[in-house]
């Protein structure tokens, strides 16, 4: 079973990857009207929400754009970083609203960044016990029942935090589409670019939080879905 579950999520995943590619070199081909870069658009978007204190830097790489809230930078992969297209504002505003979230202290961010390092923690613990629990727990001096909760317990964890991740990338495109629309960076055909190429990066993190709950639903069925 959990062979199929990987196999149906990994086809599931690799769909919309594949689909958010197709969408980002099609929607990279037509020139943005306003003649703004990622980068320049990033950069203004950031001073019109007061933020003077993120960088915005260009990093190696397709599709790995980012915000990183420790070294407060917004950081873009070449093809946002210098294109001048309906994708590279969207993925570029995307990311500046998440320096917008942290500024602001998005409270699901600020969930999401406490989740961090137990989610680490929860992931080291889930592959030591995993092993073990090949071994019958044997491993690890434990009863098959005691790895089950932590097992459970652990993935519980990780669960979570796919699932916090979906309202602050989704709140994140919100915020990038009102102000390029406000702000008249768009035209409307650009616009409706944008959005559809946002609503493709939100369904990798949509796969990744269905394919998280039905492997907890798993372990759960296994450890305890036989009892009486």
């Amino acid at each position: 079973m959990i062979i199929l579950i990987v196999v149906v999520f990994a086809i599931l995943g690799f769909v919309v990857s594949s689909r958010l590619k197709s969408k980002f070199r099609k929607y990279s081909q037509t020139a943005l009207q306003a003649n703004l870069s990622g980068a320049e658009i990033a950069k203004l978007m950031l001073a019109d929400h007061h933020i003077h204190d993120v960088q915005v830097v260009c990093v190696e790489g397709q599709l790995t754009d980012h915000y990183n809230p420790m070294n407060k930078t917004v950081n873009l992969s070449p093809d946002v970083y210098y294109g001048r297209n309906a994708a590279a504002t969207a993925v570029a505003a995307h990311e500046c609203g998440h320096a917008v979230q942290h500024a602001t202290s998005y409270a699901w961010l600020n969930f999401r960044s406490a989740l961090v390092p137990i989610q680490n923690i929860s992931g080291k613990i889930l592959n030591v016990v995993l092993i073990a629990s090949l071994f019958g727990g044997f491993a690890l001096g434990l009863p098959v029942p005691i790895i089950g909760y932590i097992v459970v317990g652990s993935y519980s964890v990780m669960t979570l935090f796919t699932l916090v991740t979906l309202p602050v990338e989704f709140d994140a495109s919100n915020r990038a589409l009102a102000w390029v629309q406000s702000r008249n960076i768009v035209t409307r055909p650009e616009y409706e670019m944008s959005k559809d190429a946002l609503k493709w990066a939100a369904m990798t993190y949509v796969v990744a939080a269905l394919a998280s709950l039905a492997t907890l639903a798993y372990y759960i069925f296994i450890f305890f879905g036989n009892r009486d």
